[in-house]
C-alpha cells in the first residue's frame, strides 16, 4: 500500500509537470517567444534540419584570418583604444551616478537602474568586437539558388583582394582583410566591422547606449533642479555618445532599404539612389528566430537560413544538405 501510494504520488506529479510545460510552451509560442513548432517540423519530412556542425577553426589564437579560433582585430592599434574609451566612458558615468545617489543627488533604484543599463550596453560592445561579423572562407560558393538562377553562362563577382567568391552586398574591409557579408561598415569604436554577424549585437549596443545617455540626462536634469539642499551635491559627469541617436537612425534606415553605409554612399556619389532595387532585410535576420526574449539580449542569433543571411555557402553545407536530401537523415 505504501508503495501505490508513492507511485500514485509520482504520477500526479508528472501529470502536473506535463500540464505545465505544456500550458507554458503555448503561452510562449502564441506570444512568439519559443521555437518549438520549428522544432517540431524538424526531421526527415519536416520543413527544417538542423545544422549545428562547427566549422569554424578549434584554436585559441585570436585575430582575423580563417586559422584563428578567436576572432579579435589585432592589427588596428587605433580602434584598441577607442574600444577601451568606450568601456572608461561607460564605466566612468555608471561610478558618477552611484556616487550622486550615494550623496542622495538620485533615487538608488534609479542609479541601479542606469548601471544595469550600462552592463547590457558593454555585454553588447563586447560580442560585437568578439563576434565574426560574417567573413567569407575562402571556400565560399554561390547557394544552389543562385546558380539557378544565374544559369550555365552566369558571372560571379570576385574579390580581387581575397581572390574568392564575393557574396552580394559584400565588401572587402582593408583593416580586418576579409571579405564581410552584408557589411555596414568597419566601426572604430567597436574595432570591428559590423555584418550580417553582429549586427544583432551592435543594434543592442547602439540601443542601450542612447538610453543610457537619454537616462543621465533625465538624471542630470533631476540633480540640477530637484538637488537644493546642502547634503545633496552636484558632481560633473560626462554625457557620453549623445550622438549614437543618429547611427540607430542610420541603421534602422540600412534594414528598411536593404542598402548599407557603405553601399548608401557609394550610390550618393553616382547619384544613382533612385535606382535602388534592394530589399528590406527582415528582422529574423537580424535578430534570429529562437523568440522575441532574445531579441534585447547579447547572445548569437539563430538564423533559420545561413546561407540566406550570409550570401554564400559552402561545399561542406552543399555536402551534408544533399545527403539529408539522398539519405533522409538529419544532420
Amino acid at each position: 500500500t505504501l508503495d501505490g501510494a508513492e507511485n500514485a504520488k509520482d504520477a500526479k506529479g508528472r501529470k502536473l509537470h506535463n500540464r505545465v510545460y505544456a500550458s507554458v510552451t503555448t503561452c510562449l509560442r502564441e506570444c512568439g517567444c519559443s521555437g518549438h513548432e520549428m522544432k517540431l517540423d524538424e526531421g526527415p519530412d519536416g520543413r527544417y534540419y538542423r545544422d549545428d556542425f562547427n566549422d569554424q577553426s578549434w584554436t585559441c589564437s585570436p585575430g582575423t584570418g580563417e586559422e584563428h579560433g578567436i576572432w579579435m582585430n589585432t592589427a588596428d592599434q587605433a580602434g584598441t583604444i577607442m574600444a577601451g574609451m568606450v568601456w572608461l566612458l561607460l564605466g566612468y558615468s555608471a561610478i558618477t551616478i552611484t556616487m550622486l545617489a550615494k550623496t542622495g543627488g538620485v533615487p538608488p533604484f534609479l542609479a541601479m537602474t542606469y548601471t544595469a543599463l550600462c552592463c547590457m550596453a558593454l555585454a553588447s560592445h563586447a560580442k560585437t568586437s568578439f563576434t565574426d561579423p560574417g567573413s567569407v572562407p575562402q571556400s565560399a560558393v554561390p547557394m544552389e539558388s543562385v546558380r539557378r538562377k544565374m544559369g550555365p553562362d552566369g558571372t560571379l563577382s570576385m574579390c580581387s583582394q581575397c581572390q574568392t567568391f564575393k557574396p552580394p552586398f559584400s565588401h572587402h574591409c582593408r583593416i580586418c582583410n576579409r571579405c564581410i557579408s552584408r557589411m555596414d561598415h568597419h566601426c572604430p569604436w567597436m574595432n570591428n566591422c559590423v555584418g550580417a554577424g553582429n549586427m544583432k549585437h551592435f543594434c543592442l549596443f547602439l540601443l542601450y547606449t542612447w538610453t543610457c545617455s537619454a537616462f543621465s540626462l533625465c538624471l542630470l536634469g533631476w540633480n540640477y533642479f530637484f538637488c537644493a539642499t546642502e547634503e545633496c551635491v552636484f558632481t560633473p559627469m560626462l554625457t557620453q555618445l549623445v550622438r549614437v541617436m543618429s547611427m540607430i537612425m542610420n541603421v534602422c534606415y540600412g534594414l528598411m532599404t536593404g542598402i548599407g553605409t557603405i553601399d548608401r554612399l557609394k550610390k550618393k556619389a553616382t547619384n544613382s539612389m533612385h535606382e535602388s532595387d534592394e530589399e528590406p532585410i527582415p528582422l529574423e535576420d537580424v535578430f534570429g528566430i529562437a523568440g522575441y526574449h532574445t531579441w534585447m539580449i547579447p547572445c548569437d542569433p539563430i538564423f533559420a537560413d545561413y546561407d540566406k543571411v550570409m550570401g554564400y555557402s559552402t561545399p561542406q553545407r552543399l555536402l551534408r544538405e544533399q545527403m539529408k536530401e539522398d539519405t533522409g537523415t538529419v544532420v
